[in-house]
């Protein structure tokens, strides 16, 4: 009822555009080039308000360790509120006095959030908590319009909440939490690798160097196993909002690359740039759980496929990605998405569990469209896991107390509106 008084009370303007179109269309340019808004008219196109002579600039903060989709989808979903992203990165000393050690270092963590398609700007060593001098410093040096952050709570250590400031003034906006999956998720499902290791290869489980080495046949392995259950439930319309949906033109240099891209970080999204570097539109492959867990070994891949292919969509370097790539490189697949050069990173994980493997790259090399690339950095899916388990009763205990949170946030979870 209120929405058709609305819509009533508005009729005069409806006689103004079909009887003056000329008149309000030039009354509603000159608001534009002031840089006034325009009053929303039910039935009318969307016309957003924008301040005067400036875009709208949110702000959203986290630690972002062991980068995942969820993040991503919470940034993305960030950058709808408003025209500019500038997304904190807190300290790994604020981590550690808030959380407990990070797994991965700022400068990596860095480079991850940087390499998020929805990112504009990026403010390094944040404070965990928003405190008013911080606000002040959002509000004033930055220009941020409102403060963003997700449904689950996030509290200090006192218990209160770390965004009660923001909320105060009014410059809060909620989004929603991506359900599935959670850094201390991860972390559990490494810790799970770790004691399943132990069961399968005891040996292997006391020299964390060896994560992948196991002495059991590729034939008795089909399914990732000991690792933890996803959550995840994946939809065709999250695939759509984290994909660029452009094709490459008929003249376009496609580029191919391809891998598992499991536990994604920061040695990822720098072979990703580089391979980006090469042409004008970048394909990317992305190995199905079933062959990532014949050619690692068993409990691999930590991520499922789709949980993978976000990821890697998410990055602003790529353009593509073909879920469920097959392992070789094939003549038709070339022909088929038009490739113009495969490339293969020097820094990859070699621990294949299958002998005399073909080589997947033999077709690009015979057609002169395959080049080595040098990796940027020396980082690995293992090395970061490696990580976790060298200091496995560390993460054990911090994570024992984020599982309790995790299941009280789902005991209490509400349904909340949003994507």
């Amino acid at each position: 009822m209120g929405s058709s008084i609305e819509f009533e009370s508005n009729g005069w303007i409806w006689d103004g555009v079909y009887s003056f179109p000329h008149l309000f269309g030039g009354i509603m340019l000159t608001a534009a080039v002031l840089g006034f808004g325009v009053i929303g008219v039910p039935g009318l196109p969307d016309f957003r308000i924008f301040h005067k002579n400036k875009y709208v600039r949110v702000y959203m903060d986290g630690c972002f360790d062991l980068m995942h989709y969820g993040h991503a989808n919470a940034l993305r979903q960030a950058k709808a509120l408003g025209d500019v992203l500038v997304v904190g990165v807190v300290s790994d000393e604020e981590i550690i006095a808030n959380k407990g050690p990070p797994v991965l270092s700022m400068e990596e963590r860095l480079v991850l959030v940087k390499g998020l398609k929805w990112v504009d700007e990026v403010i390094a060593s944040a404070p965990y908590e928003i405190t008013e001098q911080f606000m002040d410093s959002l509000f004033n040096e930055h220009k941020i319009d409102y403060i963003i952050h997700g449904d689950d709570p996030c509290l200090l250590p006192d218990g209160t909440d770390a965004y009660a400031l923001a909320k105060k003034v009014g410059r809060y906006k909620q989004i929603k939490r991506t359900e599935g999956v959670s850094s201390t998720d991860i972390v559990g499902r490494i810790l799970s690798f770790m004691k399943a290791q132990s069961v399968d290869n005891p040996i292997n489980a006391a020299h964390p160097e060896q994560l992948c080495d196991t002495n059991e046949s590729p034939t008795e392995v089909s399914q990732p196993k000991g690792s933890q259950v996803s959550h995840f439930l994946p939809t065709s319309r999250r695939i759509v909002q984290f994909s660029n949906g452009k094709a490459p033109g008929p003249n376009a240099r496609v580029i191919y690359i391809d891998g598992a891209f499991d536990l994604f970080h920061a040695g990822h999204v720098e072979i990703l740039k580089s391979a980006r570097q090469l042409g004008d539109f970048l394909l990317v492959g992305i190995h199905t759980d079933q062959t990532v867990n014949e050619h690692r070994g068993p409990h691999n891949p930590i991520m499922h496929l789709h949980e993978r292919s976000l990821s890697v969509l998410a990055c602003r370097y790529v353009d593509e990605v073909i879920i469920g790539a097959p392992w070789e490189v094939t003549k038709d697949v070339i022909t088929t998405f038009n490739i113009s050069l495969v490339v293969h990173g020097t820094i990859a994980e070699n621990n294949s569990q299958l002998t005399g493997d073909i080589d997947p790259y033999a077709a690009p090399k015979s057609m002169g469209i395959f080049r080595i690339l040098q990796s940027p950095k020396d980082i690995t899916t293992t090395s970061v896991a490696k990580r976790i388990i060298a200091n496995h009763e560390v993460y054990k205990k911090r994570n024992a107390k984020k599982t309790e949170s995790e299941k009280r946030y789902y005991a209490d979870k509400k349904f909340v509106s949003g994507d």
